[in-house]
């Protein structure tokens, strides 16, 4: 099996737990929780900020020495309604008790106490379309760019329709040389609809030295630790993704590969 695939520990608990040391770099941590009506989760931030995502169902949440009541209003993630998220910085905790079946997506970066704990969905998240033709997908931005909320941690996610590509043209985002490009280890978290689907991810270099491609099926996580990495569903499956990105700048800057890169040009145009 790839070392950039990584399949669930389980269908409860807590059953990705992908931190930086596990992964092999420096910034991107990711968790995910699937609990149900009464099971709780608690975690401390530590030298991390963290962005909790209600992929779907309810849960009762506090964090940050506040109580934030219940969140999540989206039962099952193919809504695509805009999710429930709250921001909370290093140095804090927080605790979530699911009233419903639950999945919840903890995203964790490097954090330096310059924002506030704040909630950051649903208001302020609006499904954006991205790309033509077969290359269109569906975007919730949580915590791009444009929203000042964080220090390291930029998140979105991505609904591509059944026959369609997403991350494409293939495109990286693996040096340092802002505003050329930034550094930004990624991870995503996969959901099919229907459930017993798959989707396929190729993780690869121009000069070859990293080339992988994976079959990911539904709660699997994959790493993008450098290179291109473009996505795909196959006809009659529909494929969620969250994306995680952080590196030393919280901007994203990338460039397509050059042999796909006629692609952007001409949509463009």
């Amino acid at each position: 099996m790839s070392r950039l695939l990584i399949h669930p520990a389980g269908e409860t608990g807590k059953v990705h737990d992908v931190t930086p040391e596990s992964a092999g770099w420096g910034y991107v941590g990711f968790g995910l929780y699937r609990l149900q009506p009464g099971e709780r989760a608690a975690e401390q931030t530590g030298d991390t900020e963290v962005i909790l995502v209600l992929v779907e169902g309810k849960a009762r949440i506090t964090g940050a020495g506040q109580d934030w009541g219940e969140m999540g209003n989206r039962m099952d993630v193919f809504e695509k309604t805009p999710p429930h998220c709250l921001y909370l910085p290093n140095g804090t905790d927080w605790e979530a008790v699911a009233t419903t079946p639950c999945t919840l997506a903890v995203c964790a970066a490097p954090g330096k106490g310059n924002y506030p704990a704040q909630r950051l969905g649903p208001e302020g998240i609006e499904l954006t379309p991205r790309g033509k033709g077969t290359n269109t997908r569906h975007v919730n931005n949580i915590a791009m760019e444009m929203r000042d909320v964080a220090d390291s941690l930029l998140v979105t996610e991505v609904f591509t329709p059944a026959g369609h590509w997403s991350s494409y043209p293939s495109h990286r985002h693996d040096e340092d040389d802002f505003p050329r490009m930034t550094y930004l280890e990624e991870t995503y978290y996969m959901r099919l609809n229907p459930a017993q689907g798959f989707g396929i991810q190729r993780v690869y270099t121009e000069d070859g030295s990293l080339d992988e491609t994976m079959a990911v099926k539904n709660h699997d996580v994959t790493l993008v630790p450098k290179g291109h990495h473009p996505c795909g569903a196959p006809y009659g499956y529909e494929l969620y993704y969250l994306n995680v990105m952080a590196g030393p700048l919280r901007k994203w800057r990338f460039q397509n590969d050059p042999d796909h890169d006629w692609i952007a040009q001409r949509d463009a145009g």
